[in-house]
């Protein structure tokens, strides 16, 4: 009896602590489809109109543009880092190692405000502040460590003696990791590209710090937010909110995907 108790109250605060996370998000979606100007009850009706006038704003389509460019460059950047700094940790033994990989993992880690007002001062000394430059560095200093992560991961699984094999039937290191690393590598690498994405197109503080006029959406739909609270920032928020569960998914979908296909490969 006390072991059913502890499972009901167990799934009972699971349930509170999902809602309490979601409630926030469901709101603002249900909001979006409000017939209503203002995001309030009672509910006035459903309507798309919201959607088609935030669709229609050069507005809206401008920082959509500015968050799609510097999500496509900054998961590019930081794959291609992530990956190369896994690549060196899990293959390589040097001095500082633990160092290295303690500067790696530092900067989701730190405040976002300290983190975004250390990158405007930074920036500004480089006279890159207030330009899309700016963001994307920003960017890429904060999702490289979650493309790291996810491509370490899947690297220390790898046998190494598999490229050791490579070089001595010829082939060099470039080659080794060409022929052998990366087959194996790929879902890590679409997963590490996709979250590094997300964490760009979601990424608000650092954004608003060094954007200047250059803004991005989560900044556009704060100072929107500033002006007035309308249905419309709901219809934008719940489109960012779309792209960035889709991205997720994608990535989960890819990883847990290729895992089933080892699996039935090993049985």
């Amino acid at each position: 009896m006390t072991d059913r108790l502890l499972a009901i109250l167990s799934r009972a605060y699971i349930a509170l602590a999902f809602a309490f996370i979601f409630a926030p998000i469901v709101t603002l979606v249900i909001f979006a489809f409000n017939e209503n100007r203002f995001p309030s009850l009672p509910w006035s009706g459903f309507s798309l109109d919201w959607f088609r006038a935030v669709l229609g704003d050069s507005a809206v389509r401008d920082a959509a543009r500015r968050s799609v460019i510097v999500a496509l460059t900054v998961a590019t950047l930081a794959t291609v880092l992530g990956a190369t700094a896994a690549y060196c940790v899990t293959r390589w033994q040097f001095a500082g190692k633990n160092l290295y990989l303690g500067i790696i993992v530092a900067p989701p880690c730190i405040p976002l405000l300290i983190l975004g007002l250390a990158l405007l001062i930074f920036l500004r000394q480089i006279q890159l502040a207030g330009s899309l430059r700016s963001v994307i560095i920003s960017h890429t200093v904060i999702a490289a460590p979650f493309a790291f992560g996810i491509v370490r991961l899947r690297l220390a699984e790898l046998d190494p003696h598999l490229e050791q094999a490579a070089w001595n039937l010829g082939a060099n290191e470039w080659a080794a990791i060409r022929s052998v690393v990366l087959p194996q590598a790929w879902p890590a690498l679409i997963a590490a590209f996709l979250l590094a994405m997300t964490v760009s197109w979601d990424e608000f503080v650092i954004a608003w710090f060094v954007s200047g006029l250059q803004i991005t959406l989560p900044v556009y739909i704060w100072t929107s937010f500033q002006a007035e609270i309308s249905t419309a920032v709901n219809a934008i928020g719940t489109i960012v909110f779309a792209v960035s569960i889709t991205f997720v998914l994608l990535a989960e979908f890819v990883l847990f995907r290729h895992a089933e296909a080892r699996e039935r490969a090993q049985w």
